[in-house]
């Protein structure tokens, strides 16, 4: 009876070691993950041995009920002591495997700021059901963005920024409901934004500068009503800017700088919940509106580099606060008016008109 006791004991114990290590598809999968990257400084793969991956494996995570792999973390900037010791940011060859996508309980991919990084995002990634945030931040990714993103239905975050992609945004983006977070800054994508941006219902970041984006604003973008910082800078952008967007509750960073957008500037932009407005290095025309009062609060206000005429409206000075402005190089005309904000400005904010006079300027 005593031996019958004890296999059964010893058999629990193991089953249940068994049942607390990861699957060996899953540690088979990260393997192949690891193979095809080489990292040669700080030694963050030393600790991927052993049976169990759910365990002391640096940058893996998993489900504390399944035991299947939830997440992969590795990023090349941290304060994680192992770089501390190594007194530098990471650096990584290679490419991303196919055999990610055997980790079919994966909630989050963050493979970001590794610098060397190349290859395409693999194709499958997209049949990861799970799967709330891919972060491939800071490498040299290149291709196109999967065209069936749009699968990845609880994704949250989305980002592929200072990378090498090139291609268009696939238009299946647009049917990332749960999406929040889109960052695609710093590549090389063309294209139109697609029309209908706005079923991002979702989302409160939109980063899309220094890409090669042409088309005009989507005026369904003005429907998204959590976003709060549109960033659409350093692209060829062209046409008017809708009039809606000065209408969005909670948008408080607009960023349309160094495109090639025009018209009149909408007066719906001065008067809103917009603090960070930069229509810099554009081709608008027209008169400023004279459309500011107490609901204007800007951090910084710049309408430089353009083909703005006339006086520079006399409601400016009912704003409620403006840091920085920037009006040179437009062809304004007139006295700078008295008082706040003009009264902590300095000249460069005002040359390069036609004939603005007036402190700082020359007087009248």
């Amino acid at each position: 009876m005593g031996v019958v006791w004890f296999l059964t004991l010893t058999l629990l114990a193991v089953s249940s070691s068994v049942v607390q290590s990861c699957p060996p598809s899953d540690r088979a999968a990260l393997l192949a993950f690891k193979a095809a990257l080489h990292e040669p400084y700080l030694g963050i793969f030393n600790s991927w041995t052993g049976s169990d991956c759910c365990h002391n494996w640096y940058g893996v995570s998993c489900d504390p009920e399944t035991h299947r792999v939830a997440d992969i973390s590795l990023r090349g900037e941290s304060e994680d002591p192992i770089f501390q010791r190594a007194h530098r940011t990471g650096y990584m060859t290679g490419y991303i495997s196919r055999d990610i996508c055997k980790l079919t309980r994966l909630s989050s991919i963050i493979i970001a700021d590794w610098k060397g990084i190349s290859g395409e995002i693999p194709r499958c990634i997209t049949s990861l059901p799970f799967l709330r945030i891919l972060d491939l931040i800071g490498n040299r990714i290149s291709g196109d963005i999967p065209t069936d993103i749009g699968r990845l239905q609880r994704l949250t975050v989305l980002n592929f920024a200072d990378n090498l992609i090139s291609g268009t945004i696939p238009p299946s983006i647009t049917n990332l409901v749960s999406l929040m977070h889109l960052d695609l800054r710093n590549n090389r994508i063309s294209g139109e934004i697609p029309r209908n941006f706005g079923n991002l219902r979702m989302l409160s970041r939109a980063l899309l500068s220094r890409n090669q984006l042409t088309g005009l604003i989507p005026s369904s973008i003005s429907q998204i009503y959590r976003l709060a910082d549109l960033d659409l800078s350093l692209n060829m952008i062209s046409g008017p800017i809708p009039d809606s967007l000065g209408k969005m509750a909670v948008l408080g960073t607009l960023n349309l700088d160094f495109n090639k957008i025009s018209g009149t500037i909408p007066t719906s932009l001065l008067n809103s919940a917009i603090s960070s407005l930069n229509l810099s290095y554009n081709a608008f025309y027209g008169q400023i509106p004279d459309a500011f009062g107490p609901r204007s609060y800007f951090t910084a206000l710049d309408l430089a580099n353009n083909n703005l005429k006339g006086p520079i409206p006399k409601s400016i000075s009912s704003a409620s606060y403006i840091g920085h402005l920037d009006l040179s190089h437009n062809h304004l005309c007139g006295q700078i008016p008295a008082g706040s904000p003009f009264d902590h400005l300095e000249a460069s904010s005002f040359v390069y008109n036609d004939c603005l006079c007036g402190k700082p300027l020359k007087a009248c």
